[in-house]
């Protein structure tokens, strides 16, 4: 009968952890997209200033396409966002090769430098970055952006592609090279193949941290080189007007989608991966 207390006691105790969990990852969730909702719900909303809603209108994804100037801007962000992910994650990975594969002197100096452009906030890293290109006489503009851009991702992709080498199994790649492939065939068929997973995460990581930066950019962008995100930040001050929204929710749309596709991409190369083992038995 004791037994029996205790038992219903611990089924109490554990669906009354389960109830509160489950309220407490609620409010997480809402807290962080239930401002992502409302921008989304007001940009269909018939009233100029955006302070209550009034009716539905779709008014201002028509004139979004008509001619808005923010497409300039969006066009200066994804120029600086593609260029800067493209040259980090080759950077990256093949910096998280060398530290993975080869030992050199200040290789654990510089296993922890990694971390400083992580950490260090962005306001110290805009100034520094402001300050070295004067000193160079270095002019501002989008090739100034998409360096401090590169300078800020690339160490994520470091971090993202060593986890991923740490995993795979160097054997495979040995393999390759004593059935008569050389170090570059290696590399193209056997190597990148899996690192498609941690590319493809990095990738993200560094596009996501590019096209949102706001702080580093407004240091280094100068007066004709502006990115959205500058762009909306600037137009705070006066109000937002509500195409800002329907360009952002649009924007949102795409990155939901990229993110279904790369899952997809993920699933399919895993399915694929354990069927090639499955093969080999």
């Amino acid at each position: 009968m004791e037994e029996n207390r205790r038992l219903s006691k611990r089924l109490r105790r554990k669906r009354l952890g389960k109830r509160v969990s489950n309220v407490y990852a609620a409010i997480i969730y809402a807290f962080i997209y239930v401002p992502i909702a409302v921008m989304v719900i007001f940009s269909f909303n018939d009233q100029l200033n955006n302070y209550y809603w009034v009716g539905f209108t779709t008014k201002w994804y028509v004139k979004l396409f008509s001619g808005s100037e923010l497409w300039g801007y969006l066009w200066n962000s994804l120029v600086v966002a593609v260029l800067a992910t493209i040259i980090s994650v080759i950077i990256g990975t093949l910096g998280a090769m060398g530290l993975m594969r080869f030992e050199f002197m200040l290789k654990k100096v510089i296993n922890s430098s990694l971390y400083i452009p992580v950490i260090i906030p962005e306001i110290v890293m805009g100034i520094s970055l402001l300050m070295l290109y004067q000193i160079c006489n270095f002019p501002l503009g989008l090739p100034a952006v998409t360096l401090a851009h590169i300078t800020f991702c690339a160490p994520f992709v470091v971090i993202i592609m060593r986890g991923r080498m740490s995993g795979m199994d160097l054997s495979v790649e040995e393999a390759s090279m004593d059935l008569g492939a050389n170090r570059l065939e290696t590399f193209f068929r056997i190597t990148v193949p899996m690192l498609v997973p941690g590319l493809l995460s990095s990738a993200f990581m560094a596009f996501t941290l590019s096209i949102d930066d706001v702080i580093i950019t407004n240091f280094v962008a100068g007066p004709y080189s502006t990115t959205l995100p500058v762009k909306i930040l600037s137009m705070v001050k006066m109000g937002l007007h509500p195409d800002v929204n329907a360009l952002t929710t649009i924007m949102i749309a795409v990155l939901i989608l990229g993110i279904l596709v790369n899952n997809l991409v993920q699933a399919a190369l895993r399915k694929r991966s354990m069927g090639t083992v499955k093969t080999y038995f």
